[in-house]
């Protein structure tokens, strides 16, 4: 998805991007999220599954807590988050319950994916609710950072051996 440096959309995703960087110097999986209302950031967060012990502990989920206590209600309605890597099946889902009106995500996930790479929850005809989806917006700035965190991870595994 082709974005103008000056779009809103490439600017939030800038800012989740300086959340996965955040995430990458705790040693956490390098992903970030912004939700975005009425074009107001109103979450950030990144990762902490490490840090918090909690294998829930996503930066989608992180950033849905934030924003709803921005804005007092459950419902996400009128709310845009922009997340690095495609969100899995637990963060779909948890979009889908809060109703957010769209995801931005970078990088698609082809092993975890549940905006339509492995599963599609965020557009499941059976859901009471359907996200609007657009994947691709800054992919290979998004995707280097899991790819060269990930390429760490295998080589210290090969050092241990």
């Amino acid at each position: 998805m082709p974005q103008s440096p000056f779009s809103p959309e490439h600017v939030f995703m800038v800012e989740a991007l300086k959340q996965a960087k955040m995430a990458l110097e705790k040693d956490e999986v390098p992903v970030g999220a912004v939700i975005v209302h009425k074009n107001q950031i109103i979450a950030r967060a990144h990762n902490q599954v490490e840090m918090l012990k909690d294998p829930t502990a996503h930066a989608e989920m992180i950033a849905v807590t934030q924003a709803t206590s921005a804005l007092s209600n459950k419902w996400l309605n009128d709310c845009a988050i922009y997340v690095t890597i495609e969100p899995c099946s637990m963060c779909a889902g948890a979009l889908v319950l809060a109703r957010i009106k769209r995801i931005y995500y970078g990088a698609p996930d082809p092993k975890t994916g549940a905006c339509g790479s492995v599963v599609n929850i965020a557009q499941n005809n059976q859901l009471n609710h359907h996200i609007e989806v657009s994947g691709g917006l800054l992919a290979e700035d998004c995707g280097s950072l899991i790819t060269e965190f990930f390429k760490g991870k295998r080589g210290q595994l090969m050092k241990n051996e």
